[in-house]
């Protein structure tokens, strides 16, 4: 087995393709984090406020390499860039099944997948926060095939982002975040048509509710086709379940829906788990995430007080 890579070795060096808003943002919390940290776009303007920003412009990547890149040109992300052969590559895709399936073959156990949720409904450079990655749960793969010493380099870097990471399998993940963020993206858009064909008087009166609910529909559609698409086996189970609970009578929706608020945790306990696929994997199972990388074990939280 592999010697894990223990805190006090030097942080490899980040490398960053794509410098929109992921990507930008990510370079831009590294750099303020003290990481090494090229990044490379194919548009002018997001290299030069990339640079802005500290961080150094190249097609020379090692370390981590981060693809930030749209779901479609994932897996032609690398191409022109001379990148370490030794590089641990990993990405911030929102789906993670077709994209192993696209890189695995390629990259073998050097790839290791990763989605960091959050991001806004704004796009490109200009959307740019190094803020944006602080509090975040970020997914983290954990394949039978990974090699722990990869994951953990990863896991490291979305730490530094501010991030708290959350170990999890592709499947996994890919049925997770259809019932939390692909459905909801539709949702969305259904919402909003619905009410534009009500008429200008009901668009004149939404409020809070109807904004917070239509507020992913300004995201770029091509990117939300290409999510719902790439994950369309889980999505369509999940808005299946969502098109279930309508069909309830409507008091026993609304008081359901209020319950699963109402008897969340309301807070969460501190656990250690030694660096293990078992428990890692575990640990996420559980809601649990990751906020703290010691020598041989993790540190971090589950829900519960």
């Amino acid at each position: 087995m592999s010697r894990l890579p223990v805190p006090t070795l030097p942080a490899p060096p980040v490398g960053v393709v794509g410098l929109g808003q992921l990507g930008g943002s990510l370079a831009a919390a590294l750099v303020a984090a003290g990481r090494e940290v090229t990044g490379w776009d194919v548009d002018p303007a997001a290299r030069e406020a990339a640079a802005a920003r500290g961080v150094r412009i190249g097609r020379d990547l090692g370390g981590v390499v981060m693809l930030a890149v749209p779901l479609p040109a994932m897996a032609q992300a690398l191409a022109g860039l001379d990148v370490d052969p030794a590089a641990t590559v990993t990405d911030l895709g929102s789906v993670k099944t077709p994209v192993l399936a696209e890189l695995g073959p390629a990259l073998g156990s050097r790839y290791v997948g990763g989605h960091p949720m959050c991001g806004t409904e704004r796009s490109g450079h200009a959307a740019t926060d190094p803020g944006l990655f602080t509090g975040a749960r970020w997914a983290v793969c954990l394949e039978p095939g990974t090699e722990l010493p990869r994951w953990l380099r990863v896991a490291e870097v979305a730490l530094d982002a501010g991030a708290e990471v959350v170990p999890v399998t592709a499947a996994e993940h890919d049925d997770a975040v259809a019932a939390v963020s692909h459905v909801p993206h539709l949702l969305a858009a259904a919402l909003a048509a619905a009410a534009a064909d009500a008429g200008p008087l009901a668009l004149a009166l939404a409020a809070g509710s109807f904004r917070d609910g239509t507020r992913v529909t300004g995201s770029d559609p091509a990117f939300v086709l290409a999510m719902v698409q790439g994950n369309a086996g889980p999505t369509t189970a999940a808005l299946a379940r969502v098109l279930d609970q309508l069909t309830r009578p409507w008091p026993e929706l609304v008081a359901a829906g209020h319950a699963v608020r109402a008897t969340a945790p309301a807070g969460r306990r501190p656990v250690r788990v030694p660096l293990e696929r078992a428990a890692l994997l575990a640990l996420g199972r559980a809601g649990g995430t990751v906020t703290r990388r010691l020598a041989a074990f993790v540190e971090g939280h589950v829900p519960g007080g």
